[in-house]
């Protein structure tokens, strides 16, 4: 592949990150002015903990960031994480500690509210590291900027001067958006009060915006206040635009429910002189029921459970499919996902370059190397090193010898309590210098699988007795392993059940009425892997056990 066969495949390329990326060379023909870094933002609120969806919007935003390098042949690009640091408290989270220290500084910005963890300078502090935490641990590539040091320092105070020259006009365009009642309270300024330092929801009156001083009435009393050095911040669709304006941004996506803030805050930029920044709106995430996730239900899915039972690559995969679609979020969707990236990666090599380019794997592998288009070789953690933009990308073409959908059934035959250790033995029936240290990846997965069945497999498997010409079939398959013995491949085993399924003495009308059979009555399960992969995984000797159990019901 050279770097001309890339570029022209990536300039028609329909894969979305492609497709968002070319909205920033349109707004760039000729590239960002100056030779400045094209900016990219993904914003987050630090009154709880990182969560799956922080994950998956500096993911995203990554992924275009790394198509317009690729688009531009390594045009300098950087990732701003902002922390809304200086927003005030407006519930107390139900998983923290000290709940009363923290209903005490109701309305206080974060950021000068005391960690209730007793760790950090503040509860913004706190949730700020843990946010930069969970980024380093995916190593993402990114500069972290805090609202409250940018308001408390003065580097927005020209910023919020330009808020106070228009305050007519971005009056205009919200007093519009809201009910009646709002109306009579709203300000696009949210001063701090001199007396009880909290951030207040109060009208205001521009006194003098060079000087940045405005007048409201605090607890009773009508005060002239300067809102320079973070003695204000914004409202919420007003601190987006200036931020948007003070900082240059670009490109920024944002969820489905973020809809009406798009629209209202880019208005809000222009009248502040500025261009909103290109950006995809995305779809949100459903439960299994189809309902809305939300934090305060608990029925989503965080991202610890799905690195519990499954994979940090698995977890990119599915994130990076249909961003404009709604997704279920739950565990189900987990295995499904951790095979389906190994399939594609698999794949990646021998695609032509059209179809790497829409395959999710070339851009995961790619997510957090530097530009022009880097490689590492484990996916979305994998360490930054670089590799031309011509050559191919490593870790393309690697497979595993065992699938996760494989290991699950094993782990449930072998039941709730089994081990590491015992899973490894079955898998030298299968795997070639089946040792951990060989395969890490498939260590991984096993842990995730004993992990997985054990939480929601094995309190549901419930193995049937056979009815009607199941019995004979059984019977037949059992012969029939006896005369193959235990070095029998994977594919003549297939074959063996095959054929068997095939014999209409049995009464099966199709063979997945014989599959369905062999997984109720010797998995517990509607569904299960490829029989032939199977037996020769648990062994012969095994399976044959496993059908005497069955003929004995």
């Amino acid at each position: 592949m050279t770097e001309d066969a890339l570029l022209s495949a990536a300039k028609v390329s329909k894969a979305w990150p492609f497709e968002e990326a070319r909205k920033l060379i349109k707004r760039f023909p000729e590239g960002k002015p100056g030779g400045a870094a094209v900016l990219f933002e993904t914003g987050y609120g630090p009154s709880g903990l990182p969560h799956i969806g922080t994950f998956q919007e500096v993911l995203r935003t990554t992924l275009v960031r790394r198509a317009y390098e690729t688009l531009t042949g390594g045009a300098p690009t950087r990732l701003v994480a902002f922390s809304d640091d200086m927003d005030g408290l407006r519930k107390v989270p139900d998983n923290m500690p000290n709940q009363g220290l923290l209903t005490a500084y109701l309305g206080h910005p974060l950021s000068r509210i005391p960690d209730p963890f007793n760790k950090y300078e503040s509860f913004a502090h706190h949730n700020n590291a843990m946010l930069r935490d969970f980024l380093d641990r995916f190593e993402f590539d990114y500069e972290f900027v805090s609202a409250a040091d940018r308001y408390n320092s003065g580097a927005f105070d020209e910023a919020l001067r330009g808020v106070l020259r228009n305050f007519g006009g971005i009056m205009d365009i919200m007093l519009p958006t809201l009910r009646e009642e709002r109306r009579k309270t709203y300000s696009p300024i949210l001063p701090v009060s001199p007396r009880t330092h909290q951030v207040l929801q109060v009208p205001v009156e521009v006194v003098d915006a060079e000087a940045g001083i405005i007048r409201f009435e605090d607890h009773g009393d009508m005060v002239d206040h300067c809102i320079f050095g973070g003695q204000a911040k914004l409202q919420w669709k007003v601190d987006w635009a200036m931020r948007w304006v003070a900082l240059g941004v670009d490109y920024e996506m944002c969820g489905k429910d973020l809809t009406d803030s798009v629209r209202e805050s880019g208005k809000i930029a222009r009248a502040l002189g500025g261009r909103p920044p290109e950006g995809l709106i995305y779809e949100l995430f459903l439960d299994e029921n189809g309902e809305k996730i939300s934090k305060s239900k608990g029925n989503g899915l965080t991202i610890d459970q799905w690195l519990t039972y499954g994979s940090e690559e698995s977890l990119g995969f599915y994130l990076f499919r249909d961003p404009k679609s709604a997704k279920s979020l739950h565990v189900g969707v987990v295995p499904r996902a951790v095979d389906e990236y190994w399939q594609f990666r698999e794949k990646l090599a021998d695609q032509p370059i059209e179809q790497q380019l829409g395959n999710p794997v070339w851009h995961l592998l790619r997510a957090n190397q530097r530009s022009p288009a880097k490689a590492g070789t484990s996916g979305i953690s994998a360490q930054t090193h670089e590799v031309p933009a011509s050559a191919g990308t490593p870790g393309a073409g690697d497979s595993l010898p065992v699938t996760y959908g494989l290991l699950l059934n094993l782990v449930g035959v072998l039941g709730p309590n089994a081990t590491r250790e015992q899973v490894w033995s079955y898998l030298a029936n299968y795997v070639a210098d089946a040792r951990p240290v060989a395969h890490p990846q498939v260590d991984v997965l096993v842990t995730s699988a004993l992990a997985y069945n054990r939480d929601f497999v094995a309190p549901t498997l419930a193995r049937r007795k056979p009815e009607g010409g199941e019995a004979a079939a059984l019977a037949a398959l059992d012969a029939a392993l006896a005369a193959a013995g235990d070095h029998a491949s994977a594919e003549e085993l297939q074959n063996m059940v095959y054929e068997i399924g095939k014999n209409p003495d049995y009464g099966f009308e199709g063979l997945r009425d014989w599959f369905k059979c062999l997984y109720e009555t010797l998995l517990g399960s509607s569904q299960g892997p490829r029989m032939g992969s199977f037996i020769a995984l648990y062994g012969v000797a095994n399976t044959r056990l496993l059908i005497a159990e069955a003929l004995a019901a």
